[in-house]
């Protein structure tokens, strides 16, 4: 009996060693399955983008001329351009940048490094991940009440610029305190260790790690900024505007104009919708082009975002 013991562990780990290659592979087959089922559906979103990009290019590109950029719209389609509408755009972007972006890393900050952890910051917490979500109408509802009736600012590129910077801070508050929480615990700690202050860290440390995954938030919170519609139609956006507000910067003291501010408003996504809603194909053919330089401001945005990512983490290895 005593000589059939080592026969039969030979055979038990060879059948050990059999089971782990069969387990092995069965996991590879289903990594590779589930590899091919997402480069489908990855497929399957781009062609389809791509595919739309592509019929939007071939209706709208021959009206991408220096005089569809330099005229205002008009009732003819062969004469209307875009220039109200992008230079509306920069505006109400302009306010929503200043107004939103440090409002919105400053709570991530706050929230990740200074609020205590009691039921008070729990609720704060859920409500900003719940708005991150919430209908861009909603917004405009809000803003409607409060800017433009209560505060009485009207119908105006600052009432425009502080609906998207309310819309656009849950996110940026989210990917703040996202990108502080990757930063390590140890790059606090030697920096206690040597006598610096919470700001101090939260300056000199962990803000400096965390520069690149916030600027990330904060680009493409404004990229889905740019291309709303619904909010700033409800706070009374002008559908058809021939005319351009003071400029911000003059050449006169103080060389600061806000007048601009007051003024009425027009932007990219709803001159497109404008020209969409008339019957005449021509007008349909400048809903194309100024389509196209919608989507292509935000890809340059999203691809910016990218580019600064890769260059502040770069930096941050050296």
């Amino acid at each position: 009996m005593a000589s059939l013991s080592p026969p039969l562990a030979i055979d038990a780990s060879h059948a050990t060693v059999a089971d782990i290659r069969a387990n092995v592979a069965q996991r590879r087959r289903w990594d590779l399955v589930f590899a091919v089922l997402g480069l489908l559906a990855t497929s399957i979103g781009v062609v389809t983008l791509l595919a739309l990009f592509i019929d939007l290019v071939m209706d709208g590109y021959q009206r991408l001329t220096p005089d569809f950029f330099l005229s205002f719209p008009s009732r003819r389609a062969s004469e209307a351009g875009i220039l109200s509408a992008w230079v509306g755009t920069c505006l109400v972007m302009l306010v929503t940048a200043v107004v939103g972006v440090p409002l919105a890393v400053s709570a991530g900050l706050y929230l990740e490094e200074y609020a205590p952890r009691n039921w008070l910051t729990t609720v704060i917490e859920i409500n900003v991940s719940n708005l991150a979500a919430v209908p861009s109408i909603v917004y405009g509802l809000l803003a409607l009440g409060l800017f433009v009736y209560a505060l009485g600012f009207g119908q105006s590129i600052l009432s425009a610029g502080l609906t998207l910077a309310l819309m656009i801070m849950p996110i940026i508050v989210v990917a703040t305190r996202e990108a502080v929480r990757a930063v390590p615990h140890t790059i606090r700690e030697a920096a206690y260790a040597v006598g610096a202050t919470r700001w101090q860290v939260t300056r000199d440390h962990v803000l400096p790690y965390s520069i690149p995954g916030i600027a990330t938030g904060v680009i493409i919170g404004l990229a889905r900024a740019i291309g709303e519609t619904a909010p700033l139609i409800t706070i009374g956006a002008l559908t058809f505007i021939a005319y351009l507000p003071n400029p911000p910067l003059t050449t006169t003291p103080p060389f600061v104009n806000f007048d601009w501010l007051w003024s009425g408003f027009t932007v990219l996504p709803i001159q497109m919708f404008n020209w969409v809603s008339r019957p005449g194909t021509a007008f349909h053919a400048n809903a194309a082009a100024a389509g196209i330089v919608i989507v292509v401001l935000t890809l340059l945005m999203n691809g910016f975002a990218i580019f600064l990512r890769y260059r502040l983490r770069k930096r941050i290895n050296w």
